[in-house]
């Protein structure tokens, strides 16, 4: 079991704490070469941090090397020797008197030494303060390799050259090979979308009313096949090359704040791919779980908050692979856990990030992940990180969140959730024509009745898709009424919603190829000059060819919903009042395929009516008494025009009514 496998930790650990010597004057020393040094992670460092540094250094036999650093303010408090030889972890301790400069690293061996050169920063001011996601984003979620080319260059295969010194570090990168090359007809192979591309449509994202991007994993992902989503990762500080390089993405990121946009960073500490490079050549037996005989996760979130669980149950939980090209991490291997948290600080600072989210977050082990976070927010105490918990089970996603009441005391400290359970009542309500009790819009209402459970619902993503599910243009059947009411509720629910590409023009999976999640990560027409139409400007859309008819009027409508919704308090920090339609038939209450609710503040309020009947539907505003007596007199959030709420008002079948009133 994971959280037992590290019981022979100081069986293999040495601590070369030596008598202190005089360090050598690295102008004396001769500089490394990549043979003698491979790898030496984090990249660079700052001034100023609270993460303590330990520095993974990869080399032929380097733990038969002693370890000097050169410099005023820079000092080594240990060295530890893993079980392979060829790593040493060095622990540095960086004073806050440190100069900004080039260090040192000296190697010496049997009279015998060579040189790395290591760089510590100056730290952006305030950077420790920054500001993250909130109630008042709009995260517009993006698999980089479907939306756009801006780089033709970068779309062939690598082979063992060196990049540009773009990472912050004093030393460049060697390129690996990487051979799943650009095939636009192959719904899983890389289709060439990258980092400049993202950057061409940074305006046409802000003006659709989003304040966040997240792109799904942009580090090197180098499994042969399948490496376009980026879910593999070869290796955790480059960005993968077919994408650009790490100056670009911190470059992205800059670009994304002028235009008003925060960048969240996906990231996967559960497991790798088998294509990264310590697959060769671990530093403990025990850094990912060997799997042979290959064991497969079982997906049993429970496991970790149910009274009854076996070990076996749990072991297969924390230990199993997620796919047989996924490896998974031992997060008990506290370097491994040094490695991982070090390694979000590091993109964070040197990027310039303003959010974290996290892959397949219960996969992890629970206590090491906890430690995980809470070495990321002491660091940026602002800091939001939101963890994929997939479950329907409202109690267990619950479980996952920070300061959450559980039975048996465990603390996340993950500050957000994804919320699966309303995710999966949307789609599955708006799907439902005729229904019965528990059914179609009820299903939205029951949801958010339990929110009771949720410790805090500021810091919870909502959704109606992403990446891993199918498309919603193909689940609502291609009717965008439907779309517009997914739309609707997506802006005016609780929490922070998330809109997955495309989705605001009811993009659907690929007819030409065989079902498959390649099919469902769409390219987005436009983000290729050979494409001959657009969706990302105007006059494309309203030239667009027949499959996207409605691909202009949806986009404005998100547009509108979205755009309003960055200066609407009540819906970005208000309270909840909703109700349920019941109609009478035959002195008998049945149920009606409608919802509507209230946001508000003390000062203003946002009625939202759903209404998902194929008949329209006419308002009695005495139902809302308890809110609000009399008429009142509001803005129609889509259109603009003044409405007044009273009874008579019609809501057209699949259609729903937004309008905002002062109280």
């Amino acid at each position: 079991m994971k959280r037992f496998a590290w019981l022979g930790l100081a069986a293999v650990v040495a601590l070369a704490c030596g008598p202190k010597k005089e360090a050598m004057n690295p102008s004396t020393v001769e500089d490394a070469t990549h043979q003698e040094i491979t790898r030496v992670e984090p990249l660079s460092w700052w001034v100023g941090m609270k993460t303590d540094l330990q520095l993974l250094v990869q080399g032929p036999d380097i733990s038969s090397y002693d370890v000097a650093v050169s410099g005023q303010g820079l000092s080594i408090k240990a060295v530890h020797k893993a079980e392979s030889p060829n790593f040493l972890f060095v622990d540095v301790a960086v004073s806050p008197s440190a100069k900004p400069d080039t260090y040192y690293l000296i190697f010496s061996k049997e009279g015998r030494s060579f040189k790395y050169p290591y760089l510590i920063r100056a730290r952006e001011k305030g950077s420790a303060n920054r500001e993250s996601f909130t109630t008042a984003d709009m995260i517009y979620l993006i698999m980089p390799d479907r939306f756009a080319s801006g780089d033709k260059t970068n779309d062939t295969g690598y082979s063992h050259i060196q990049s540009p010194y773009d990472d912050g570090s004093s030393v460049p990168w060697r390129v690996p090979e990487t051979p799943d090359a650009v095939d636009r007809q192959d719904a899983v192979s890389r289709h060439g979308g990258d980092i400049q591309g993202i950057v061409d449509h940074l305006d046409y994202i802000a003006d659709l009313g989003a304040t966040a991007i997240w792109c799904t994993p942009l580090l090197l992902d180098n499994q042969p096949r399948e490496s376009y989503h980026g879910y593999a990762c070869a290796d955790y500080y480059h960005i993968d090359p077919r994408f650009g390089d790490n100056a670009q993405y911190k470059d992205m990121v800059e670009e994304a704040h002028k235009k008003g946009l925060k960048v969240i960073m996906d990231i996967v500490t559960n497991h790798c791919g088998t294509a990264h490079w310590w697959m060769e050549d671990a530093p403990f037996k025990d850094w990912y779980h060997v799997n042979e005989p290959y064991m497969q996760m079982n997906a049993l979130f429970s496991v970790y908050m149910d009274p009854h669980a076996s070990v076996r149950d749990r072991e297969r939980q924390e230990s199993g692979w997620f796919v047989p090209s996924m490896p998974d991490m031992n997060l008990d291997n506290p370097y491994v856990l040094k490695y991982f948290q070090q390694w979000a600080v590091w993109w964070v600072e040197y990027a310039g990030l303003d959010g974290l989210r996290v892959d397949t977050y219960p996969y992890n082990e629970p206590e090491p992940m906890s430690q995980w976070c809470k070495a990321v927010t002491d660091e940026y105490p602002n800091m939001n990180i939101v963890g994929e918990c997939w479950d329907m089970n409202i109690p267990q996603v619950a479980y996952w969140q920070k300061d959450n009441p559980n039975w048996n005391g465990f603390n996340s400290n993950l500050p957000s959730i994804m919320d699966f359970p309303l995710e999966h009542a949307i789609i599955t309500a708006l799907c439902e024509d005729h229904v019965n009790w528990d059914e179609g819009m009820t299903r939205i209402y029951t949801v958010l009745a339990q929110d009771f459970v949720y410790k805090d619902l500021s810091h919870m993503m909502t959704f109606f898709a992403n990446h891993d599910h199918a498309r919603t243009g193909d689940v609502l059947r291609q009717d965008p009424r439907r779309m517009k009411l997914a739309l609707a509720l997506l802006a005016t629910v609780r929490g922070i919603p998330q809109l997955y590409y495309g989705d605001e023009m009811m993009f659907l999976e690929r007819k030409d190829v065989p079902s498959h999640d390649g099919a469902k990560r769409i390219d987005f027409p436009g983000g290729w000059p050979e494409d001959g139409f657009t969706l990302f400007t105007a006059e494309g859309r309203a030239k667009a060819p027949a499959q996207y008819a409605t691909a202009a009027e949806l986009h404005d409508y998100t547009r509108a919903l979205f755009r309003w919704r960055k200066g609407c308090k009540a819906v970005q920090e208000g309270q909840t009042l909703h109700f349920l339609s019941r109609r009478n038939q035959d002195a008998v209450n049945i149920t009606d395929n409608s919802y509507s609710f209230f946001r508000y503040t003390d000062d203003d309020a946002v009625f939202v009516y759903i209404n998902n009947n194929e008949e329209p539907r006419t308002l009695f505003w005495n139902h809302y008494r308890e809110f609000v007596t009399g008429p009142v007199t509001g803005t129609d959030v889509i259109t603009g025009e003044s409405i007044t709420l009273k009874d008579g008002v019609s809501i057209a079948p699949k259609s729903a009514l937004i309008v905002e009133f002062k109280r």
